[in-house]
């Protein structure tokens, strides 16, 4: 199943007028918090949402396009890469901001869809095209910079490199119960993002 619909034909789709799109996707996000992805349904959203079940079919065709239209709306667009000159800076800027590793209500969303990643295709082809790629090219271009400042050895693979920090980040999270913090993003960047990046 395709996870995303082209631009054009999403474009297409009807929208729901004013700011009622907003309120559903915000009371889509409060279920999903409450509930989890696996227990979500549309007739709880429309209920939360004070919405009639078709108002929600008209514009969004699954549950999976819903979800993943609430995550994403509930973040400002993202701007460009920090560019601070300062690969450590850099990180530190992009992945202890708000909507990134440290901000709870990210964490607390990551948690209500983690299973559903594994479960339903759909889902996760569209969270991986639509929620983690966009993050994953700002986060590549942090080190693309860096390497081009001499500040990463040549010879580093990037695509292991810039996978490490949310890897070790959301690994304690989700398998060791340790919820994210500045400090411990910190400290994964000063032990052993720096130290990797710089080796040799």
């Amino acid at each position: 199943m395709v996870p995303r619909l082209p631009r054009r034909e999403a474009a297409s789709r009807p929208r729901v007028e004013g700011d009622r799109e907003q309120e559903i996707l915000d009371a889509t996000l409060d279920v999903l918090t409450d509930a989890g992805y696996d227990r979500l349904t549309m007739d709880a959203v429309a209920t939360r949402a004070k919405a009639s079940k078709a108002t929600l079919y008209r514009r969004w065709p699954s549950k999976a396009a819903l979800v993943i239209d609430a995550m994403t709306s509930q973040k400002e667009e993202p701007g460009p890469a920090p560019d601070t000159g300062s690969f450590r800076e850099d990180l530190i800027a992009m992945f202890c901001g708000p909507g990134h590793l440290a901000d709870a209500r990210q964490s607390a969303l990551l948690a209500s869809v983690i299973t559903a990643i594994g479960r339903d295709e759909e889902f996760a082809e569209a969270f991986r095209v639509q929620f983690i790629a966009p993050k994953a090219a700002r986060a590549r271009l942090i080190y693309e910079r860096a390497q081009s400042r001499g500040e990463i050895s040549s010879d580093v693979d990037l695509d292991l490199l810039t996978a490490a920090l949310p890897g070790i980040v959301l690994h304690r999270q989700f398998l060791l119960g340790e919820m994210p913090t500045t400090d411990l993003i910190a400290r994964v960047i000063d032990q052993v993002i720096i130290p990797a990046a710089t080796r040799g």
